[in-house]
């Protein structure tokens, strides 16, 4: 045989190498999307609905202060089915509580759902770590994203805290921070940035979402459309940027804009009135435009789409804990963060359906999302 007839067989045996692995996972996919479609075939409206929420496990069982994940837990999973459960500082004592309490609520969770729970927090490192800020844990605390000097660094950040929320039960981090610093007096964002300059936020945001997914943890860029740019801190309340959709294009919007590419999990959106764009002062989390039209279509992004905590002030001095939900579905979100009342907001979800302000067609493009990154997180 000649050089050119071994070099064509290499070849060949490459293509069709090529092939196989790419007709292995079109047929894994497709598995994985009857799997989808069979478990959402199986599920009441309520179900669905409460799939829809992440909440504290103080609103899930009625307590004060959940440190522990016992009979309660099973109890209020069983009434309420909700789709994840998000943790702070108060519920997290040291590395053996914090561990069997995450270990017995996703038990519950695979008993009563047949699904993992998202189990979530915010870790980005620096000023919000709810773990690395307290010392019983022994985790190598990670410095300010601005503090960050270049791509290694920031996979680095994201691998250690993926390790030790991965080590502990947690499987969803709302973070990176992927805002662009672009408003130096914004105190609410400063150095939980990577920075002013665009290109080195999306290298610098991506590369952290690689180092959590190297531990089987899920990435969220935050805070669409950009809370870098904002007057106003919407914690508190009223916070706008009056940049337009242009200005937003070349620099608060890029990160969002790779999200998809860059295989993140869930984009936050955030509470932010951009006036410029939508004509009112609507909070981005609740507006169509915004949701729909900006982030889903103009931006291409296909993963979740989470709201930021619904219990925040730019939404509770304005709108109920129902009229919230409702507004943020139909804007477009896949999942209700923290509503100040979970019970009225999930009602009011559940009303809106019997009335036919939303189709329960919606409610199931939503889970299909959800249950696919459930899937995906299962089967790493």
């Amino acid at each position: 045989m000649n050089m050119k007839m071994k070099k064509g067989l290499g070849i060949l045996c490459l293509l069709m190498m090529v092939l196989l692995s790419g007709s292995q996972a079109e047929a894994k996919e497709e598995q994985m999307l009857e799997e989808v479609e069979e478990i959402l075939a199986g599920m009441t409206l309520e179900e669905k609905v409460y799939q829809l929420f992440i909440i504290t496990p103080e609103a899930l069982t009625g307590s004060n202060t959940v440190t522990a994940a016992g009979e309660t837990t099973r109890k209020s999973l069983e009434n309420y089915p909700v789709g994840g459960l998000v943790y702070f500082s108060k519920n997290l004592k040291d590395p053996a509580q914090t561990k069997k309490m995450l270990q017995n609520v996703m038990a519950f969770s695979y008993e009563v759902e047949g699904l993992p729970l998202f189990t979530c927090i915010d870790e980005e490192g620096g000023r919000v770590a709810r773990i690395g800020s307290n010392p019983v844990f022994g985790v190598e605390k990670i410095g300010s994203m601005q503090e960050i000097k270049d791509e290694k660094e920031a996979y680095e950040a994201g691998e250690t805290i993926g390790t030790y929320l991965s080590r502990f039960g947690f499987n969803f981090n709302f973070a990176p921070d992927a805002d662009v610093l672009t408003n130096k007096s914004n105190k609410a964002i400063g150095d939980r940035s990577f920075g002013s300059d665009v290109d080195t936020v999306v290298k610098m945001a991506a590369a952290f979402s690689d180092g959590l997914h190297s531990q089987n943890v899920l990435s969220s860029f935050k805070h669409f459309p950009g809370h870098g740019a904002v007057q106003g801190d919407t914690h508190d309340g009223f916070a706008y940027t009056d940049k337009t959709y242009e200005e937003l294009l070349k620099s608060e919007l890029k990160p969002f804009m790779a999200a998809g590419p860059l295989g993140v999990d869930a984009v936050m959106a955030a509470h932010i009135s951009v006036p410029e764009i939508t004509g009112e002062d609507t909070p981005c989390t609740l507006s169509e435009k915004m949701i729909t039209d900006v982030l889903r279509r103009d931006l291409g992004f296909e993963g979740l789409i989470i709201t930021d905590a619904l219990d925040m002030g730019a939404i509770t001095q304005n709108y109920t804990s129902r009229q919230a939900a409702v507004l943020a579905f139909q804007a477009g979100v896949d999942m209700l963060l923290m509503p100040r009342d979970f019970k009225q907001a999930s009602e009011g979800i559940l009303e809106a359906v019997e009335k036919g302000e939303i189709s329960e067609e919606r409610i199931d493009e939503s889970l299909r999302r959800i249950i696919k990154a459930k899937l995906l997180w299962k089967g790493h």
